[in-house]
């Protein structure tokens, strides 16, 4: 009997320890190597500033869930509001696709939905490889065209799947006019936000903006309302409210940062990219703590020396990326730089872009005198 109760007091003990060495140190191991945050990373920019192919620097790393303006969506629904207006709702959707809750898209889109109903989806790399679609690997470099012919028909709630498997997540948006406005994102501690202010000459963006009027026509009523989107300094005016909204974040983002903003802004020029755009691409992998691949390397070095003009708005595809960015200085009539210039003077003081004086100073001003402040 002592012999039989010695025996399952042994089995008891045999059972407990059992239980301490291999769950205890499990739960442990659990708590130590616990999944790192995502790093969310925000492009902050305006349109027709080369955004869309810095986004795609972002988007083709296998480590980043990327999705271009999908404040879209926002101000297509309640396009009868200002830029102002919207700022809260478009704030509350980035938030909600930093954390990967997709479901912030029900207002805004039809039950029905689908993944290719989500704006621009098909620039996403992510949205075109596991679990999202599978026709491609995580590791491809991804052209728009070819995931838009295999990759439609997945449901849309592969798009939240996809996201929650990434270690980092990008969005490239031009519907913030106000750093300000961002301040409750950065003080989430539910999230580990990074801000790329993307700027470019305004002169150029005025000049893209010519070429694509039609397409960014809903977009510069909102900005400014539609009466001044009318007449001979329509243009203009939108370029106005452009400008200062960049001088306003640039201010709050490297002036006068609050303490929770301290490595978490990085100003970027366009011109800077497509000048030298390994280097430019490597330092803003490094502030979003992601490594720069040689495969990136060379989609980067290609896609920046190729022969395309860029002309149609989103397009991605390989160009001369300096020459593109300096079209403006032969095909910009100088009354228009004169009148860009005047409404944009703070803008361009500030961050680094020489006016130019004369037709015949626009034609042959070199690129390192053109941009010899260099701000960023």
């Amino acid at each position: 009997m002592v012999k039989s109760r010695r025996v399952q007091v042994l089995l008891i003990l045999v059972v407990l320890s059992f239980l301490l060495i291999h769950f205890l140190p499990c739960s442990n191991n659990a708590h130590m190597e616990e999944k790192p945050s995502p790093v969310h990373i925000l492009i902050l920019s305006s349109w027709r500033s080369g955004s869309s192919f810095t986004g795609q620097i972002f988007s083709q790393h296998p480590s980043v869930f990327y999705l271009m303006e999908p404040a879209w969506h926002v101000w297509v629904k309640m396009y009868q509001n200002s830029a102002k207006v919207l700022h809260m709702a478009v704030r509350d959707l980035v938030r909600s696709v930093f954390l990967c809750d997709m479901s912030v898209f029900d207002a805004y889109m039809s039950s029905q939905k689908k993944k290719s109903d989500l704006f621009q989806w098909e620039t996403s790399r992510a949205l075109c490889s596991p679990p999202a679609c599978d026709s491609f690997s995580r590791s491809d470099i991804i052209t728009a065209g070819n995931c838009k012919t295999i990759c439609g028909k997945y449901p849309f709630s592969k798009v939240e799947e996809a996201c929650k498997t990434y270690s980092h997540v990008a969005i490239k948006e031009v519907r913030f006019f106000d750093l300000k406005v961002l301040y409750p994102l950065l003080t989430d501690p539910s999230l580990n936000l990074k801000i790329i202010h993307l700027v470019r000459d305004p002169r150029a963006v005025f000049r893209s903006r010519e070429n694509t009027m039609a397409d960014l026509k809903r977009d510069s009523n909102i900005v400014v309302g539609s009466r001044k989107t009318k007449g001979e300094m329509g243009p203009y005016n939108t370029m106005q409210v452009i400008c200062k909204s960049h001088v306003e974040i640039y201010k709050a983002g490297s002036q006068a940062a609050p303490s929770f903003l301290k490595d978490r802004y990085l100003l970027v020029r366009y011109e800077d990219i497509v000048r030298d755009p390994l280097a430019r691409a490597a330092e803003m992998y490094r502030f979003a703590e992601l490594h720069f691949t040689p495969e990136l390397q060379k989609w980067v070095h290609n896609i920046t020396h190729g022969k395309g003009d860029g002309a149609q708005a989103f397009d991605i595809g390989s160009r001369d990326a300096l020459r593109v960015s300096q079209a403006w200085r032969n095909t910009l009539p100088f009354q228009k730089i004169e009148k860009v210039q005047n409404v944009c003077k703070d803008a361009m003081d500030l961050l680094g872009y020489r006016l130019v004086q004369s037709e015949e100073e626009q034609k042959n001003m070199s690129l390192d005198l053109l941009f010899a402040q260099n701000s960023s």
